[in-house]
Parts: structure tokens; sequence; C-alpha cells
């Protein structure tokens, strides 16, 4: 278990949604409050920003190596696509006092210690280390030494890699953390989810986990559940049709409100290994079979084959002491539909 501003994250709660701004503000921060706002509204537990600038990111450069090739932001420099979707840090202080105000949990992933040092300084409850950062492991480094808890995905990390970034967290101050399985791809297609990683991640690392997705649906996110998750990260828009670098594979109110309420579904669904039936169950007992008695007896008869019958309603002893009572004397007289317990018979 984990704790964000004194809300309870793991397999006992319900699941924690976290609403990821991003690029979605379009340059707006009237657009950026409108986002929060709705993220709340929708059931959101958090609302996650962006803590970086271009100049954090990359350099402003047109080498080849610094322009991107292919998917969803193919022929953007890296400089231009980082400048356009940035959150600007003037906003940052803004944005904390407006979620505070309105209660929703509000924090950030960096991607160096100057956005760090930002967040601090704003009191954020918590750190979401991004995929691609999680190989930096001097950040990890500099992030777990807040002592506040971490949420890291590991989108295109290898085990190794995955690894390093866990060891790198807990031997320099962090005792909460999170792990997010999370495939790089935007969007992802549904048939490469690949859900089931979050059983290895559990196995391996001993942390909780969640999923950070990408599909175009909340399929994925609803059977991570499932299968252990403890927390699902979105991202999220106002509305599609404000076209952005991440409006493409983000989700909208409605389909926000239905994540919020499908993945509490099924968690609620998945119960408990307790041995014991649920409470819900008792009024059915009728419609169990017992052993019930089809003829009058008289106090001292034995009791026949012809006697006795394996019946609804539940409420005498169960089937599998017919034999053991045939040939048995009641000790009191009995009637045709009463059922049988041991304390009528000899």
């Amino acid at each position: 278990m984990i704790t964000i501003n004194g809300q309870n994250i793991g397999n006992k709660f319900p699941p924690y949604i976290i609403a990821e701004l991003s690029a979605n503000h379009h340059g707006s921060l009237e657009l950026a409050k409108e986002t929060i706002l709705s993220a709340k509204k929708s059931g959101a537990s958090a609302i996650k920003l962006q803590t970086y600038n271009a100049d954090s990111m990359t350099l402003d450069i047109d080498k080849e190596d610094f322009i991107i090739k292919s998917g969803l932001w193919n022929g953007y420099k890296l400089f231009d696509l980082y400048k356009e979707a940035s959150t600007p840090y003037e906003w940052h202080k803004e944005l904390f006092e407006f979620a505070k105000q309105i209660g929703i949990t509000i924090f950030s992933s960096p991607f160096d210690e100057k956005a760090v040092d930002l967040l601090e300084d704003l009191n954020t409850p918590a750190y979401k280390i991004a995929s691609f950062e999680i190989t930096d492991l001097p950040l990890i480094k500099y992030v777990a030494k807040k002592r506040k808890p971490m949420l890291i995905s590991t989108g295109m990390a290898s085990i190794e890699e995955i690894k390093e970034a866990v060891e790198t967290a807990r031997n320099n101050g962090c005792d909460q953390l999170l792990l997010f399985h999370c495939i790089s791809s935007y969007p992802t297609p549904s048939k490469d989810a690949n859900v089931k990683k979050l059983k290895m991640l559990q196995r391996e690392f001993g942390t909780e986990v969640g999923l950070s997705d990408h599909t175009l649906t909340n399929t994925a996110s609803i059977a991570s559940i499932a299968l252990g998750a403890v927390a699902i990260e979105k991202h999220f828009i106002i509305n599609r049709s404000q076209k952005g670098p991440d409006s493409s594979f983000s989700i909208q109110s409605n389909e926000l409100k239905d994540l919020v309420n499908l993945t509490n579904e099924c968690w609620e669904t998945l119960g408990t290994e307790d041995e014991g039936r649920p409470s819900i169950e008792k009024d059915n007992i009728i419609f169990r079979r017992s052993l019930y008695f089809v003829k009058d007896l008289k106090k001292g008869n034995p009791i026949k084959e012809s006697d006795v019958r394996r019946i609804r309603p539940g409420f005498g002893l169960k089937p599998k002491y017919y034999d053991e009572v045939i040939g048995k004397e009641v000790t009191q007289d009995v009637e045709r539909g009463d059922p049988l317990r041991w304390e009528i018979i000899k």
C-alpha cells in the first residue's frame, strides 16, 4: 500500500484513477483549469502534469538525430514538440492552488532536477517518473531522496533497467513505490497492451502495480484491475476535437466517468479469497436440497426410505446423510414436511 495526499492505494481500496493533463491545455492556462475541473467532476482521483520545458528536454537543433521520423509525431523536431506540449513553469503554482481549491490531488512528472525543485516548492504529494526517464538513474536518485511516493512507468524498459530503477529508488529513501506497466506507443493497439505483465512486475519487484494506458478504449484498464492493478493512468482531454500532440489517444469526460465506474465495479467483483460465503446468499438456502419427512411418524418409529426425500428447501440435514438416517428411530412425533434434524433422531 502507498498513500498519496491521505488517500490509500492498494488492493483493499478502490482503483486510483489518474487523469494525465499532458499537452491537452493547448497553451491555455484557463483550458488547463477547465480540464482539471472536468477531471474532478468525472471522478478522477488525481490530475497529473508534466514538468519540463523544451530546453530541459533537448537541444534546438535540426540534425537528423533530433527529428522524429515515425508515429504520431512524425516530422516534428524534438525541440518544437516539447515547446508546444510543455506546461509552463509559471503556471504550476496557480494550477496546484486551483486543484487544492476544488479538492483533487495534483502531482507531476519531473524531467530534471530543476523541475523537482519547483515541485518541492509546491509541496507535491508524489512524483511520477515517465517511461522514457526510467533509465535516468540520477533523476530517480534525486527524486527518491525527497522521500515521497514514487510512481514509475516501465515502457520500453528491460527487466534489468526496471531493476536498476527500483534499486536506485529504494536505496535512496523511497519506501513507497508503485510500478506502472506501460506500452510506449501512442496510441497502443489493444492487442499489444500485454496487461498480463502486471503479474510479472508484482512477482519480480514486490511492489504495488498499475497501468499507464495508451489504448483507445478502457478495456485494458478494466482487465488490469482483475490482474492486480491498483492504479490507472490515462491521458485526459475535454474534447478530442481540440487537436494537439496528445489529443488522439486521450479520453474525454464521459469516457473517464466510464473508466472510474467500470474499474470500481471490476474491483468490487474481485472480493476476497476468504472461505466464508457472502451474506447476500443466505436467503437462497430455500433453493438447496435437504432431507425432509414425507410421512407422519410417531415417536419411536424407525425411519424407512419411503419416509424421507431429498427435496428443496435446504433447512434440513444435508443429502449426504440420507443413508445414515435410514433405520434410525425418531425421538418425537413428526409430520410430513418437517425437516430432519439430528436432535429428533435417536
